[in-house]
This record gives structure tokens, C-alpha cells and sequence, in this order.
């Protein structure tokens, strides 16, 4: 796969595939090469993984819009765009609109399937959450899910402890948030 690219590249293009993205790319980089991966140190990997992972997401959010304007021309794009968005919707809207930037933030930082930066670049179109906040959050989630991911292949910490931990402390937040802002709870 890709043999002849070199492996910073690699590392760079493989982050910048949706639902892969760094938190997936860095594991497969840093697996020693005898074991089927590219052999890097985590250090190396790192950086490279979140900005290949970060590259798309600006793009996707100011030019989704136009592209999903141009894709509803066509009926099959159009019904599956609807199927997606309504998953989407479901799966974050409680989270997005109460907490906004915090739950897109916990929604990009947990390293399970079909969260991360792209999911969160859509989350916050469809949400219509503000461009320079949705991006910076989205680069945190980014760092927090690489570096989760990062001490679990370097530990051999088992990942469901990592994810319980992630949520109780967002648990803990949103009751911090909760209790300290009772003006918004009525």
C-alpha cells in the first residue's frame, strides 16, 4: 500500500481520510514495521498525523455549504445526504445544542468510530456553530483523540478504560456547567 510514497507522506495522507484520521493513522505508524506497520517514532507520527487530519477540515467548513448545494442536483447524493445528516442530527443534537463548542469538543475528543474531525466539521455546519470556535475546537479534539490513542499503542492500556475515563469527565463538566449556570437550567 502506497510503498513507494515516503512514510511522512503516508502518515500525512492516510490522516486526512475520514473517519481514519490521526487517532487511527498514529497506532499504524508507530506499530513497529515487523508487525505490518511503518515502524515510526510516536514523535515523528504525531505531528504530521494531526495536521494531514486538520488540512481538510477549514475547507470543509466554508465550502460545504456550495457542495452540498451542487450535490442535492442529484437524487441518489440527495436521499443519502438526508440519511446522513438525519444520523448526524440524532446522534449529536442533544449534545451540540446544549453545550455547543463543549459537546462538539467531547464529540471529536472520543476516539470511537464515526466521531472525529470530519463528523465534527459537519456537526458544526449543520448546527451552524461559528467558523474560528469550530475550528479551534475541532483542533483540540483532534490532539486529545491522537494523544489518547497515542498513550494507548505506546501502554497497551486497555482503550475502554481510556473512553470510560473521557466519559466521566465530560459527565463531571456538564454537571460543573450545569450547576454553576443556573440561570440557563430553568
Amino acid at each position: 500500500m502506497l510503498e513507494w510514497l515516503p512514510v511522512w507522506f503516508r502518515i500525512f495522507f492516510l490522516s486526512m481520510i475520514p473517519w481514519l484520521e490521526s487517532r487511527y493513522v498514529i497506532p499504524f505508524a508507530i506499530t513497529p514495521t515487523d508487525l505490518g506497520g511503518l515502524g515510526w517514532e510516536w514523535w515523528q507520527a504525531f505531528p504530521i498525523a494531526v495536521i494531514g487530519n486538520m488540512l481538510p477540515i477549514p475547507f470543509i467548513l466554508l465550502f460545504f455549504p456550495y457542495v452540498e448545494k451542487w450535490l442535492r442536483n442529484f437524487k441518489s447524493w440527495s436521499r443519502l445526504m438526508d440519511w446522513f445528516f438525519a444520523k448526524t442530527r440524532k446522534r449529536a443534537d442533544a449534545k451540540i445544542r446544549r453545550y455547543e463548542h463543549l459537546g462538539l469538543l467531547v464529540f471529536v475528543a472520543i476516539p470511537l468510530p464515526f466521531t472525529g474531525a470530519w463528523t465534527g466539521a459537519l456537526i458544526a455546519y449543520l448546527f451552524n456553530l461559528k467558523f474560528g470556535r469550530s475550528l479551534i475546537t475541532i483542533f483540540v479534539g483532534v490532539l486529545i483523540a491522537a494523544g489518547i490513542m497515542t498513550v494507548v499503542s505506546l501502554t497497551g492500556i486497555n482503550p475502554s478504560y481510556i473512553v470510560a475515563g473521557i466519559f466521566i469527565a465530560a459527565v463531571t463538566m456538564g454537571l460543573i456547567i450545569f450547576i454553576s449556570n443556573p440561570s440557563k437550567n430553568k
